[in-house]
């Protein structure tokens, strides 16, 4: 048994949602899946299993950051997931952006701690599992779900007090900011499972020509369950292949 999560193999399913808060884990289980059984509240972080349109589908919750995030990643493998979606939240880097947008994140921007310490300082590309981003797009269309498709940036630092950095990844194209995707990506290649990530935008990065917002409370529930059942269906289409 994991230290962290609390479970034996079995008790999650291959396909596991990743929101960082455990209230929303709480909330999307209840909310979206069939059959819940609660898997894990070890130190808080809450962990589910159900169902979805007969697919089994487990929620986790990572905490916030890079090496919380990797616990959870590690864990997950240890347990037998073999599919992890990150849904989460994230500031937007680009003035075509609005709040509680979805964005399909095809890489993450590791400049944040814990992927570099697991790439031994090497550079990294930590990607995205292209059947995932390739079937989201897809699902998307069909749900009639505006998505943008692209990178981000991940950061140990929620208030950076260096905005600059803001401004050197808005020149290099990437979407938005958040603080869990590479290493996310960088564990699951190492331990041979896939991962993906969804993100609603929830805040506007100032500091680029861009005022600073921040999502209402009603906004930002409904760009998560918007988010959430794109994921869903994303993560039933790539299960029945």
């Amino acid at each position: 048994m994991p230290i962290h999560i609390r479970a034996a193999p079995g008790d999650y399913a291959d396909a596991c949602l990743l929101p960082g808060d455990p209230l929303r884990a709480k909330y999307v289980a209840e909310t979206f899946l069939s059959d819940v059984q609660p898997r894990n509240q070890e130190r808080g972080l809450l962990g589910f299993t159900g169902s979805y349109q007969g697919i089994p589908v487990s929620v986790q919750a990572t905490g916030m950051g890079s090496p919380s995030a990797a616990i959870v990643t590690e864990e997950l493998a240890q347990l037998g997931v073999k599919r992890l979606v990150r849904i989460g939240t994230c500031g937007a880097l680009r003035s075509e952006l609005r709040l509680g947008d979805v964005i399909v994140v095809a890489a993450a921007v590791p400049v944040d701690g814990t992927p570099r310490h697991y790439a031994a300082g090497e550079p990294s590309a930590p990607i995205a599992d292209f059947d995932f981003v390739h079937a989201a797009v897809h699902e998307a269309e069909r749900l009639g779900t505006a998505v943008r498709v692209g990178s981000v940036a991940t950061s140990d630092v929620f208030y950076d007090p260096d905005p600059s950095r803001y401004l050197g990844w808005q020149r290099l194209g990437v979407l938005a900011v958040e603080m869990e995707a590479a290493v996310l990506f960088t564990v699951a290649a190492l331990r041979g499972v896939s991962a993906a990530c969804l993100l609603t935008v929830s805040d506007v990065v100032p500091g680029l020509g861009l005022q600073a917002q921040r999502i209402g409370d009603a906004e930002l529930r409904q760009g998560v369950d918007h988010m959430t059942q794109l994921a869903l269906a994303t993560v039933v289409a790539v299960s029945r292949g």
